[in-house]
């Protein structure tokens, strides 16, 4: 702890040494100007479609839009045409805060709209997670004065399909170092400060069989006929996976299924996709749980002449828990997935942002427009109450260093 600290002290001394004691009044409503900026910047990037795979044009943009805000801004391709976003300070490229959230989208896209009456903005991506986004970057602006160097944003791509985004930036050999201190997650919470969420373990079953004239079936193998009986085997295992007091019940969700070409042909082929919300135990746990519930289906395929294959899909995560040791704010858990454990390093991690992940992925994605205001208030408290704790802290190691 300590070896890891006295570097960042050395290397922050001239930041921390700006900031005042009281760096930020804690005003009840966000003032006209900033509202005004902050409704702008959430409808140019609900309108900038930004689907999975398609980010290219919001990446750019923000890139653009951050520029003009006077930081030194990196794009970070994950592929071709695709990029992260790291905003900095010009003075120090590695800061102690580092504010970040996910710029792609689920299909279809959404148009936005306003309603000045009830005060509700909608399309897709108002809240998940635009409405983080536009709320993080006005927050960190009506900071700069006080925290001068701290802070860093990261935009990430891919964070609906698993992840790329974030993984690719933990790997990247650019990443700045040290590692950041502090790192606070943009994602729908209800405006409530979010102390862990479910793990995750994706995957999908492939049935193999032989296809025939649905006349002469017992001519053929039905791969729909195998992927049913392994269906039922896990609607059976899905009532004995691992369970936790904080989390629930972990759930397993048959996401789409697919299989054979017409109704008088015996089916060569079927898939499941699955996706797995752990509430306990790690993912290898449950993937020797699956595996062991479709062995003996397994075996009946190939007897047939048929098969039964496991796909699965990225490496999957534990539950996790999440900081949430500052006071003024509501708690809660939440069962989605983040990119929170997909960022590489010892930090302290914070996740919120307004709007409802039950309206998300949905034709009625919406928010407020006072919900939208008061995650700025709310991110600008988020980030000086935890750097008030990380300067209390290194100021007490830096005392026993003297010692």
């Amino acid at each position: 702890m300590i070896l890891r600290a006295l570097p960042i002290l050395s290397l922050l001394s001239s930041t921390l040494a700006s900031i005042p004691q009281s760096p930020l009044p804690n005003p009840p409503t966000l003032d006209p100007p900033s509202s005004t900026q902050l409704l702008h910047l959430h409808r140019t990037l609900i309108e900038t479609e930004s689907i999975t795979q398609n980010e290219q044009p919001v990446s750019a943009f923000l890139a653009s839009y951050l520029t003009s805000l006077n930081y030194t801004v990196e794009k970070q391709h994950v592929s071709k045409t695709r990029f992260n976003i790291l905003a900095h300070p010009r003075k120090h490229r590695s800061t102690p805060i580092l504010v970040t959230s996910h710029i792609d989208t689920v299909p279809p896209f959404w148009p936005y709209y306003y309603n000045e009456t009830s005060g509700m903005i909608g399309g897709r991506g108002s809240v998940d997670a635009k409405g983080a986004v536009a709320a993080q970057i006005i927050a960190v602006q009506g900071l700069r004065t006080h925290l001068r160097d701290a802070i860093s944003l990261l935009f990430v791509v891919g964070e609906e399909t698993g992840g790329d985004g974030m993984r690719n930036f933990s790997s990247w050999e650019h990443r700045p170092s040290p590692a950041y201190d502090i790192v606070i997650f943009g994602e729908p919470t209800e405006g409530k400060l979010v102390c862990g969420h479910k793990g995750m373990l994706g995957f999908a079953l492939k049935a193999t069989g032989k296809a025939a004239h649905s006349g002469y079936p017992w001519l053929g193998v039905s791969a729909n006929d195998i992927l049913v009986d392994a269906l039922a085997k896990l609607l059976d295992l899905r009532q004995h996976l691992p369970w936790s007091d904080k989390y629930g019940n972990t759930t397993m969700n048959f996401g789409r299924i697919e299989g054979g070409v017409a109704a008088n042909v015996v089916a060569e082929t079927a898939r499941a996709n699955i996706a797995t919300r752990l509430a306990a135990g790690s993912p290898d746990l449950v993937k020797g749980l699956v595996v062991d519930a479709l062995q003996d289906v397994k075996a009946g395929a190939q007897q047939q002449g048929g098969d039964l294959d496991i796909e699965w899909g990225s490496e999957g995560y534990a539950p996790v828990d999440i900081d949430c040791d500052v006071e003024g704010f509501e708690k809660l858990t939440v069962n989605y997935g983040t990119d929170v454990p997909l960022l590489a390093g010892e930090h302290k991690r914070y996740l919120y942002g307004p709007g409802s992940i039950f309206v998300a992925h949905s034709d009625h994605e919406a928010l407020r427009r006072r919900e939208l205001e008061q995650a700025v208030v709310d991110y600008r408290r988020l980030i000086v109450r935890a750097e008030e704790a990380r300067r209390r802290e290194l100021h007490g190691i830096e005392e026993q260093g003297e010692l």
